[in-house]
Parts: C-alpha cells; structure tokens; sequence
C-alpha cells in the first residue's frame, strides 16, 4: 500500500474510531489495518493512535496528521478529477443523503433536469433526519440542515433557510397570540426534534440573540409533521418561511411577533476524504447551489 493510500485508510480509523470499521470501509482485514498504521507510524516516527482493549483514542500528533491529510488527499482528488474531467462525463451512482423536506420539496422535483444535464449519473438517495456517517454509509453527498460540528468532512454552505414563528388563525383565536418570544412559555410549541433533542428557537432583538423554552405536548423529527401540526391548530411552529410560505399567504398559518427575527440557518453539501471526490459529486453539488439560488428564500445573502 502506498503512502497516500495509508494516509487515506489512516483518515478512515480516525472518522470510523475503529480498525475494524475502517477495514470494512475500505475492504481489507482488521489486521491490514493494523499492520498499515505501524507502517505509517514507523514512517513517521511517532504514536498516531494508542490501542487499549477498550479502544483505541487519537493522539495530538495523530490528530494533527489527519487534519493535515485530509486537505492534502482533498487536493489530490481535485487535481486527478480536474485532469480526468476533460477526458469523460460524470458517470456512475451517486449516494446522496438529505433530510426528509429537502428530499420531497427540493431534490426529487429538480431531478428530472438534472438527469437531463447528466444522463450517464444514477442516484440513490437516502432520506434521515439524523446526521448519517459518510464513510460508514458510502455516501457521497450529504445535505446538510444546520450548524455543523467539527469533524474532517468537507463543507460547502450553499443556501439558509429563513425562520418564522406562526400558527394557524384558530388556534390564536383560542389561546390568544404571544406577543414577544417570552410568551411562548405560556402556549402549546411544536419543537422540531434532531436525534432526540429539541431544537432551540433561536431569535435576533435590539438586545441580541437569545433562545426561549418552548413547552411542548408534541414533538417530532420531522419536519413536514410539524407544518401539518401547526395547520391543524396543535400549537405554534418554528419553520422556514420557504415552507411556510403559501400557508402564511393563503390564511391557513399567521406569523406572530415579527419583530423578533431568528438566525437563518445554513445549508450544508458535504462530502468526505475517506471517500474519493467525483465528479458526478461535484455536479450534483452545483446543481444543488444553483437550484436554491433560484428559491428567493433559500438562497444566500
């Protein structure tokens, strides 16, 4: 194995926390990886990762390489694509994964011109609210809704969604309408929930950010359950005015205090060293970019 390549399958133990997962990953044996990584430590000539019957744990020397490594195989996956790109179309079968409303309301309805643009591209596409491992799932594009936490993968913003509180006319004509975000304490909240915890609502006043509990008698992980709430009258949402938009407009939902604005959140396409760039990976991620510029609430400012 080659020194990139150890650097490669040495990337994947990091993001993977295991000799065994990275094996399965890269399709070799627990003891290749093994035997590679005292080759890439001896290389080296320092302690990368500390084995225990426990686990294993990345030192400060290790992590130091990986970040280092990662942008180096991220450079050399961009140089070998820019030289093949002028020689074939992007081809093959894209893994891509992306919450539930991104999935319906944004990617399955722009396909058909993608696949157009790109006849020679499948794609598979694999809906989870939850932020799926890349390189344990051989994905090759994930949409990503939300801050990201720091990790090695490669992101790319290339849209926000613009947050609005609202609830539908009867159920504000039962329980009255909340005037500032601190009246919310006393009303029935649909929070969104993201692998189990409710996501605070966040807003923007003459003081500052600052976040406000939401009491809730329904929570749920999806996005599309909440908007169905909120029409029916169980309580008041937080959700992106591109969403929200023709309910607002139509009468089903009437925004309240808007004043009070909330951060717009970012979207995210990512993508990960432990698996090589494509092409057919970039143009989808382009496609993508230039799909939400087109949506005025959606595109960056």
């Amino acid at each position: 194995m080659d020194h990139l390549e150890r650097m490669r399958l040495f990337s994947r133990v990091v993001e993977t926390g295991s000799f065994t997962d990275a094996g399965k990953v890269a399709g070799v044996a627990q003891s290749t990886v093994s035997k590679e990584m005292t080759a890439l430590e001896a290389r080296l000539g320092t302690q990368l990762v500390r084995r225990s019957p426990r686990g294993m744990t990345v030192t400060d020397a290790g992590r130091q390489f990986y970040d280092l490594s990662l942008r180096m195989l991220a450079d050399f996956d961009a140089a070998e694509a820019l030289i093949r790109s002028g020689h074939a179309e992007p081809a093959g079968r894209l893994r891509v994964a992306a919450p539930a409303v991104i999935s319906s309301r944004l990617i399955a309805p722009n396909l058909p011109e993608f696949m157009v643009h790109f006849p020679d591209i499948s794609i598979d596409m694999e809906v989870s609210e939850r932020y799926v491992s890349l390189v344990e799932n051989g994905i090759d594009v994930a949409i990503r809704i939300g801050s990201l936490p720091d990790s090695g993968l490669i992101a790319r913003q290339i849209g926000a969604l613009q947050p609005v509180v609202a609830a539908s006319p009867a159920y504000l004509a039962a329980h009255g309408e909340p005037q500032t975000p601190a009246d919310l304490a006393q009303h029935h909240c649909l929070p969104y929930l993201f692998e189990g915890t409710s996501r605070q609502w966040r807003f923007r006043g003459d003081q500052g950010a600052f976040t406000v509990a939401t009491p809730s008698r329904f929570r749920t992980n999806d996005a599309a359950s909440v908007h169905a709430a909120a029409i029916a009258g169980l309580g008041i949402a937080q959700g992106p005015t591109w969403m929200f938009r023709q309910d607002i407009e139509a009468g089903r939902l009437r925004p309240v205090f808007t004043q009070f604005r909330g951060d717009p959140v970012p979207i995210h396409a990512v993508t990960s060293t432990g698996r090589k760039s494509t092409a057919g990976a970039r143009a989808f991620i382009e496609f993508m970019a230039d799909c939400i510029d087109r949506e005025p609430e959606l595109r960056l400012r």
